[in-house]
């Protein structure tokens, strides 16, 4: 498929999810409280934290538990990085098995507990790590996926790595700059968009690393206007919706 006609196509996804064309597209993420302007730090931490746990899992599962887990008065403390160093690794343990929020005993725990301390030990919050980077994705980047690497397990990961900076953009109100530098995350649906569009073959989606198909998805869209990872929802709802809407 020639250049013209997949910026067409993309256009007119982007257009469809928008508009409603598409039906009714709730993303995973919508499960949350609804934060007000002034509950900055939670606000971060809620769309941080759980992230670390998104490893394959199913993703509206995940934000239902993590609601849970913030409505619940008993709970609620892990979201905050100060109080979460003030408890023992059994209460934590106990809080985040409680609504489901975490499945692994261990793993899971620790993942957690690495990251809140990582933040607090080095920033004291979320807000201040933003700060700290200067509200730049490049920067970020530099903190999270080499500065601080083993800080921040699986947050720091090269798919989850950018699609957590999206969910911060998006969900977080972070004005983040040098956005257009996020990368698509190619997930099973991204994939099979990837082939239907033309960006990449049938053969090399079997055959080409998840990096190498980022950069693809970044190369058509240079000088679109079109950020690579603000085509993840339409494109991961038209694929959820078996490509019902046609282009």
């Amino acid at each position: 498929m020639d250049r013209e006609t997949l910026l067409r196509n993309c256009k007119a996804l982007l257009s469809a999810y928008q508009d409603g064309a598409m039906g009714a597209c709730v993303m995973p993420e919508d499960s949350n409280p609804g934060f007000s302007n002034e509950e900055k730090e939670m606000r971060l931490a809620y769309f941080s934290l759980p992230m670390s746990l998104n490893y394959q899992r199913d993703s509206y599962k995940l934000w239902e538990t993590a609601l849970k887990t913030y409505r619940d008065p008993e709970t609620r403390f892990v979201f905050d990085v100060t109080k979460i160093a003030e408890v023992s690794n059994e209460t934590l343990q106990k809080s985040l098995l409680k609504h489901r929020l975490a499945l692994q005993p261990n793993k899971h725990i620790q993942t957690w507990k690495t990251i809140s301390q990582t933040v607090l030990d080095n920033w004291e919050s979320f807000t201040q790590l933003i700060h700290a980077n200067e509200n730049d994705f490049l920067k970020l980047q530099q903190t999270i996926q080499l500065d601080h690497k083993k800080g921040f397990p699986y947050l720091s990961g090269p798919k989850i790595f950018h699609y957590w900076s999206f969910i911060l953009k998006e969900y977080g109100n972070v004005p983040l700059k040098n956005a257009e530098f996020i990368d698509i995350a190619p997930d099973t649906h991204i994939l099979k968009c990837s082939v239907k569009l033309g960006v990449i073959s049938e053969a090399e989606s079997q055959s080409l690393s998840r990096e190498r198909i980022s950069e693809r998805w970044r190369n058509v869209l240079r000088g679109s206007g079109i950020n690579p990872i603000d085509m993840h929802p339409s494109l991961w709802f038209w694929s959820r919706g078996g490509f019902e809407y046609s282009l």
